[in-house]
């Protein structure tokens, strides 16, 4: 397609589509989220791709006149470098807040910590109005060449530590038990930065490339649809699946005909929860909650079938798993029983917590409205033994 034309001209144009394509995506994305709710973490989400556009947008208008696709203006080239580089650390901040936001980090709760992140920001923003005049980062000549200055480096200091700090909180508490129920999330957390900092890498060395706004664009499209998924399928407290899902589990084991493996339901519910709510009030029976999740989540590790766990509502969690047999239930039942007691008890917590749980096999013939009903009285007949 561009074998007619010179080299530095072909690398123009691929830059030009693919930068105009992660406009487009990312334009997509905030379109698709904007206004979807008034949670602090989603603005934050927001602002995150609109600095992210501005970045886009200046980058493209620098890289057309380096190259001399469009007309070189030498003061448009210095204030498109400098928009670059404002977003960028604009778009860290914003990405970082979201982020902690996310990991649910009583960092973000206090508003005097959130404006104190904010500094570097405002130093980079200083130091992009000093070197207007002190080309201390960057300058541009007269006949519009682009050089880098001592300070140069100074701008990648301030901005991209923003994202690497929360993605290193997020690694060292995959391997906290407290934070077990947010295991998928801290996974994406930490992988996120990878493309956008290795891009943003051969960029730093290879300017030419137009790998940053792509590798950006492409990670925020992934945490958009984790996000959506995450809206429609997880429950927000306990990071389970909600009851849509095992509606879903269930259709698709009976549309399953070659899956031989036979599957039971458990129904999970806490003991004489509404007491630890009027005692402790309703932060404390959130954690209860919490730690339940974790409980079957731990009891169920290393299980070699199929298993899906969801909350029903309330205090009551339904297991759907494939297993061998009733006594292989049982033991389950045991294991959940023993590691949540344990956990209960790691937590300091002043009140016992303890679950009932009953169980039915599933058959092809059987809604699973009636399956539902049927691990329900096996339930209560273990809460009658318990009273």
């Amino acid at each position: 397609m561009y074998n007619h034309l010179e080299p530095t001209l072909v690398i123009a144009l691929l830059y030009l589509e693919i930068n105009i394509v992660s406009i487009i995506l990312v334009a997509l994305v905030h379109y698709k989220t904007s206004g979807l709710t008034k949670m602090v973490s989603q603005r934050n989400f927001t602002m995150a791709i609109d600095a992210q556009m501005v970045f886009f947008v200046s980058d493209t208008l620098f890289a057309m006149m380096f190259f001399g696709l469009f007309p070189q203006v030498p003061a448009l080239e210095m204030l498109a470098k400098e928009v670059y580089f404002l977003s960028t650390s604009l778009l860290c901040f914003f990405w970082f807040l979201y982020f902690e936001h996310i990991q649910e980090s009583p960092f973000v709760r206090s508003r005097r910590r959130v404006w104190l992140s904010s500094v570097p920001v405002w130093i980079s923003g200083i130091l992009l109005f000093i070197n207007l005049f002190t080309g201390i980062c960057f300058r541009v000549d007269e006949a519009g060449a682009y050089e880098r200055g001592p300070a140069f480096i100074v701008l990648y200091l301030l901005s991209y530590p923003y994202v690497f700090f929360t993605c290193i909180r997020a690694f060292t508490r995959l391997f906290k038990r407290q934070y077990y129920s947010q295991r998928k999330t801290l996974i994406k957390l930490v992988l996120f930065p990878i493309a956008p900092a290795a891009a943003g890498l051969i960029q730093f060395f290879a300017p030419e490339l137009p790998v940053a706004c792509a590798a950006l664009s492409i990670a925020t499209l992934i945490i958009y649809m984790d996000w959506t998924e995450e809206m429609i399928s997880v429950d927000p407290l306990t990071h389970l699946n909600n009851r849509k899902m095992i509606d879903y589990y269930y259709e698709q084991w009976k549309d399953n005909k070659e899956d031989n493996a036979a599957l039971y339901l458990l129904m999970v519910d806490a003991n004489r929860f509404k007491s630890i709510n009027d005692t402790y009030g309703h932060l404390e029976g959130d954690k209860a909650l919490i730690r339940i999740a974790d409980a079957m989540r731990l009891a169920l590790r290393g299980h070699n079938r199929r298993f899906n766990i969801a909350r029903y509502g309330g205090d009551e969690f339904v297991i759907l798993i494939w297993d061998e047999n009733e006594v292989a239930i049982e033991n389950l039942k045991a294991r959940i029983s023993r590691t949540l007691h344990r956990l209960n008890k790691e937590a300091g917590s002043p009140y016992e917590l303890s679950v009932c749980i009953g169980s039915e096999k599933a058959t092809q013939d059987i809604s699973l409205k009636d399956l539902i009903e049927l691990a329900d009285e096996h339930l209560y007949a273990e809460k009658d033994k318990l009273r």
